[in-house]
């Protein structure tokens, strides 16, 4: 188990970059494009070059991977995997539907993922054995029951044919109650407190993946990748309760015929 000070510095560095991005909120900032045609607006940068800033005062050996502003040291034994605001086309329309992303690897392993929804001022912190939502802990659904579950994913059936199996998805879509693209960093907060049951996600970055297994797993939950492999290193994650996971990777699967 990793000593407190590293949960309190955790809440902390999410605390510093929620001041930033609640102060950008809902005041029309402008959208940059990325080599990647990705949108970046200044509350991402200056939200991450704070995190970054504290990082290097209180963990000066420690590396730092981040979305926006590359990475420093990342062959160090401990390492922070930052992604400001994932979800920034929900942050530029004023809707909540994003959040900071921290992961702390420890020789390449997740052992702590942070993710802070600033205006809901919601933050779910786990170690993979435990996840609390503002100091509470919470717990997945526990439903065996496919055809009951609402199930979210960042993006639609397009963007999901481009890097995984469509028909797979398309019959997962059927086989579950209710289908929203409540995604990206919030659809996972949902899901390990219980307000979701599945997410899935055809393509991710590591900044975007590190968190979520702490997460998922200290909630009791079960997290892959798309092929119901290792999430660790993965471009993809599947997410659920453990009851629904094999099911739901073996539908994703299936091939037409």
């Amino acid at each position: 188990m990793l000593p407190a000070s590293y949960y309190q510095f955790a809440t902390k560095l999410a605390h510093s970059s929620g001041d930033i991005i609640r102060s950008y909120y809902g005041k029309g900032v402008s959208v940059d494009r990325k080599r990647d045609d990705s949108p970046v607006t200044v509350a991402d940068r200056e939200a991450e070059s704070r995190m970054r800033d504290l990082i290097r005062i209180a963990f000066p050996s420690h590396g730092i991977i981040g979305e926006e502003l590359g990475n420093e040291n990342p062959h160090a034994e401990f390492v922070w995997l930052l992604d400001p605001i994932d979800g920034t086309h929900s942050f530029v329309a004023g809707i909540p539907l994003f959040g900071t992303l921290i992961a702390l690897l420890q020789e390449g392993q997740p052992v702590l993922g942070v993710i802070h929804q600033p205006i809901l001022q919601e933050m779910v912190i786990g170690d993979g054995q435990v996840t609390k939502l503002n100091g509470k802990p919470v717990h997945m659904r526990a439903s065996d029951d496919l055809s009951k579950a609402l199930m979210l994913c960042t993006y639609a059936t397009a963007r999901v044919e481009k890097h995984q199996n469509g028909a797979g998805f398309d019959k997962l879509m059927r086989s579950v109650a209710q289908f929203r693209t409540w995604g990206d960093a919030y659809g996972y907060l949902m899901l390990a407190t219980g307000r979701a049951d599945v997410m899935v996600d055809p393509i991710m970055n590591p900044w975007d993946v590190a968190p979520l297994r702490p997460i998922i797993e200290g909630a009791g939950g079960k997290i892959t990748n798309w092929q119901g492999k290792s999430v660790v290193g993965a471009n993809s994650v599947v997410a659920s309760n453990p009851l629904l996971h094999g099911k739901i990777v073996q539908i994703l699967n299936e091939t037409e015929g």
